[in-house]
């Protein structure tokens, strides 16, 4: 068998989540990465000040990983199979962000984050100061709390920004369109931050630009495709087959709870290939490449 740290080399320089094995096939450690070889690389590279960590490279016999989509969307994932089983080397159970959610309260009008998911709202999203960061971007670009209908600075700020309670309907419709994720008004949010972001920069406000910076960083991960921690608690098992390998993700409740993978026929493996939902083939296609692509 081809020794872990060369197989490394195959994986994407992409985010994702990784798992170590044994020889005997037991999960050693799961982890999350922004660039998957990059990081697992490290593991025989950058680990002087880690000996517990060097103790488990010298029993890694097989590396296996899921290509995600977003940052966030691996976030998620090693957060949700930590929760489901927790391999021996990783120190906690789950994952250190809180969960979290955008909630809208009409009586702001205002957007806030909770960590209830109490309707209307949206997510749900990791890490709580993102979350708040995210909804400073989208209220600095939408200004829909100057809409209240109340007097003092308040009212000092509408002036400024040209806002009356009148433009309510439209900034809450504008505001919902972002965090629906529909393209036009994402990419029209991210412009106007960026302008805002350089033209702080420009005139010398370093310190203004640093936090638009910080804000604009978070409204992209808020932003960014994840789909295995959902809002609908769906059930579905999600198939993809490649080169003699079937990798399958369940999800429950919303939420991918498993990642397996396991030699199989084409023939064998069809039918439940065939019933991976449309929006998920793409994903379980390329991931069932890339365990093909990690065991040749």
């Amino acid at each position: 068998m081809e020794p872990a740290r060369l197989v490394a080399r195959r994986l994407p320089q992409e985010p994702g989540v990784y798992r170590f094995r044994d020889e005997n096939g037991r999960v050693l450690y799961i982890g999350r990465a922004v660039n998957l070889r990059r990081r697992v690389l490290s593991y025989w590279t950058h680990l002087g000040d880690r000996p517990r960590l060097r103790r488990m490279v010298t029993r890694i016999a097989r590396v296996e990983s899921v290509w995600c989509d977003s940052e966030h969307e691996a976030a998620w994932l090693e957060r949700n199979l930590l929760e489901h089983s927790k391999p021996r080397w990783n120190r906690v159970r789950g994952g250190a962000e809180v969960v979290g959610y955008i909630r809208f309260d009409p009586a702001g009008p205002r957007f806030t984050h909770t960590v209830t998911p109490t309707a209307p709202h949206f997510g749900p999203y990791l890490g709580g100061l993102r979350v708040r960061q995210a909804i400073s971007a989208l209220q600095r670009v939408i200004p829909l709390h100057y809409t209240a209908d109340t007097g003092g600075s308040l009212r000092e700020f509408a002036r400024l920004f040209g806002v009356s309670p009148d433009d309510r309907v439209a900034l809450t419709e504008a505001a919902y369109a972002v965090l629906e994720r529909e393209p036009a008004a994402v990419t029209a949010v991210r412009a106007e931050l960026v302008r805002r972001r350089d033209a702080a920069s420009t005139a010398l406000r370093f310190e203004f630009a640093a936090k638009l910076q910080e804000e604009l960083a978070a409204f992209e991960w808020i932003m960014a495709e994840q789909k295995v921690a959902q809002m609908v608690a769906d059930d579905i098992d999600v198939y993809g087959w490649a080169n003699g390998v079937l990798v399958g993700f369940t999800l429950r409740g919303g939420r991918v709870r498993t990642w397996t993978q396991q030699a199989m026929t084409e023939r064998t493996a069809h039918d439940r290939v065939a019933a991976t939902p449309a929006s998920w083939q793409l994903f379980a296609q390329r991931n069932a490449e890339l365990a093909a692509r990690l065991l040749a």
